[in-house]
């Protein structure tokens, strides 16, 4: 599986350049002129490393990082900025960031940081993280993956989360608003029905004949693996 990584520059030049070598690097690739619809890629797609520019049109880089280490966001970060200060690296890394690149920059060192932030990063989630079995699940935190009946399915970072939850709950209903707290790190700004359109596709990938029954909906009262 093709490790992916997410951009954020508002030079549409640059932006089309990384987007170019990172290809060519064997990575997938997606990338934004802005932070405005980041936090949802984070929560839908299997982002292993942002490369974020501080100077945005909408929010300073550091402090957009700083708000997603606030919501238990971990994805390594590594600032590309033409902000070369000691004192502004020292505070990009003060603000989450796991490397910092100053622009201009030569493209085989940054191919060369990239792997060496996603090297230390897998370590560090082999470390912590073990798969998680039920029935015939066996659910993979590290590659976002679950095995059903010897069959793998690819699951979302979002989907891994909330399967994740349930699993580690079983046998308790929890509610709409216990997920959007624990899984989405947000329970004011995001819709309910957020949780219900969440979970149907979760059962759509894990249960698509609709004859294992893993995810019982409790009507009016929320969500239960037995």
């Amino acid at each position: 599986m093709k490790q992916q990584i997410l951009i954020v520059d508002d030079d549409s030049d640059m932006l089309e350049l990384l987007e170019y070598n990172l290809i060519c690097a064997g990575f997938d690739v997606l990338g934004f002129l802005s932070t405005k619809n980041v936090r949802s890629a984070l929560l839908q797609e299997n982002i292993d490393l942002i490369l974020m520019d501080r100077n945005l049109p909408d929010i300073e880089g550091s402090y957009y990082v700083e708000m997603l280490r606030s919501k238990n966001i971990n994805t390594p970060v590594i600032f590309l900025s033409a902000k070369s200060s000691s004192e502004e690296i020292k505070e990009g890394f003060l603000k989450g960031g796991d490397d910092y690149i100053t622009k201009p920059f030569d493209i085989e060192e940054l191919i060369l940081r990239i792997k060496a932030v996603l090297k230390r990063s897998s370590h560090e989630l082999k470390d912590e993280l073990e798969d998680i079995t039920y029935k015939d699940m066996k659910l993979d935190l590290n590659m976002h993956k679950v095995s059903i009946d010897s069959q793998d399915i690819t699951l979302t970072n979002l989907e891994t989360s909330l399967l994740q939850i349930l699993l580690n709950n079983r046998g308790k209903v929890l509610d709409r608003d216990f997920l959007l707290k624990f899984v989405w790190k947000d329970s004011e700004n995001i819709h309910p029905k957020t949780v219900n359109v969440a979970i149907k596709r979760l059962k759509e990938k894990i249960d698509p004949l609709k004859d294992k029954d893993y995810i019982k909906t409790i009507r009016g009262v929320g969500y239960l693996i037995a």
